[in-house]
């Protein structure tokens, strides 16, 4: 049965995934009281059966949270010295230099200095941490919405312990940021619209999606990766905590959505794909980094196509889907309704990852409290 929805262009704002200059006219301003209101409307859900265990794998799930806390404040090691220009050098040096793989003829950074560079690598990390710390407070908020409309008293318990979690989350990016970097960005539009979207449905299971699958699964890759490179150990000590964490919080999504959609018929689970849709298209449009190049001086859209061209860039952003794609096949959303996120996935060349292992079943390799070896490998 085919299922007229929505275009691409409904769901984007334009036909072409990869129109660079439809993705960077749109800019964030930043709110002059430094808050930032959604306006939501949604059921807060009590439920009367308090029986717990009910559903087996969220209260395992739950156990396990209760077990790894942890303390941001003193489990870190935050009295590590952290050079910042000399860390940057570093990374450029283990990956082939800071233009590895680029041709900038004829670009406004065709003539850069070291100096130059060694800068916009200090702001690409100040960026990329903070647009990490602002989704983490939309994870807070969404997993505090979590527990005010989610139907099912395990659910409730463990997206509890989410909340916790977060909060940490956003305290340890936070003061990272501010003992160890060297500046904040505000939050990256493409990103505040997701975020804004997700607060705003009225559907409990759009919010576990939007955050819990997209979001979180996203940001679990992009940790690992970060992990990976960095040769900072409290960064690095900080980021395997976190995706401990990360990895509860994706599991979460899938053991509550896989039960819930069984129920959905093939217009529903349609609205359920564009929506995964439209969040992949914004969270892999969020990493063009256009406030970066803005602040260095160059016009993004003068130089950002010719960055997207570099092999490393197009496996680095394809990589990031690695946790999202399995788990929305666990989820029944790549092949529901003729098939359509499959295809889409297929045009933003991460169907690739289908066959990995879903969250849903990996989680429990993820230590929930690194021990120092675990960190140091």
């Amino acid at each position: 049965m085919s299922i007229d929805m929505n275009s691409t262009n409904d769901i984007i704002g334009r036909e072409d995934i990869d129109d660079f200059e439809a993705i960077l006219s749109v800019v964030g301003t930043e709110d002059a009281d430094g808050r930032h209101a959604v306006h939501s409307v949604y059921d807060t859900i009590f439920t009367w059966d308090y029986e717990k265990g009910t559903r087996p794998k969220l209260e395992k799930l739950y156990e396990k949270a209760k077990k790894a806390q942890w303390n941001g404040q003193t489990d870190l090691p935050w009295d590590t010295d952290v050079d910042q220009e000399k860390l940057i050098v570093e990374n450029a040096v283990a990956t082939g230099g800071f233009t590895a793989g680029i041709d900038l003829t004829g670009t406004p950074a065709e003539k850069w200095s070291e100096k130059e560079w060694i800068q916009f690598g200090v702001e690409s990390q100040n960026w990329t941490l903070s647009q990490f710390l602002h989704g983490e407070q939309g994870a807070l908020v969404c997993t505090a919405k979590i527990v005010e409309s989610v139907p099912w008293i395990d659910a409730k318990y463990y997206a509890a312990t989410q909340v916790m979690d977060e909060a940490r989350h956003v305290e340890v990016f936070a003061k990272y940021l501010d003992d160890k970097c060297s500046g904040h960005y505000p939050i990256n539009a493409h990103l505040r619209m997701l975020l804004d979207d997700i607060i705003a449905d009225s559907r409990w299971d759009m919010t576990y999606l939007g955050m819990q699958i997209m979001v979180e699964g996203l940001a679990l890759a992009a940790f690992g990766f970060m992990a990976q490179m960095t040769q900072d150990p409290l960064l690095k000590q900080l980021l395997r905590y976190v995706m401990a964490d990360e990895a509860r919080h994706v599991a979460f999504g899938v053991l509550s959505l896989q039960e819930y959609y069984q129920g959905l018929n093939a217009a529903e689970l349609r609205e359920r794909q564009e929506f995964a849709f439209e969040a992949a298209v914004r969270m892999r449009d969020r990493f063009l980094q256009q406030e970066v190049w803005d602040r260095m001086g160059i016009d993004p859209k003068a130089i950002v196509p010719l960055i997207q061209q570099a092999p490393e860039r197009a496996q680095f952003q394809a990589l990031l889907f690695s946790k999202i794609v399995p788990n929305c096949r666990k989820l029944g959303l790549l092949d529901a309704a003729d098939g359509w996120l499959r295809t889409k996935f297929t045009e933003l060349g991460v169907i690739e990852f289908e066959s990995w292992e879903d969250t849903g079943e990996e989680y429990d390799s993820f230590a929930a409290v690194p021990s120092k070896d675990q960190v140091a490998s």
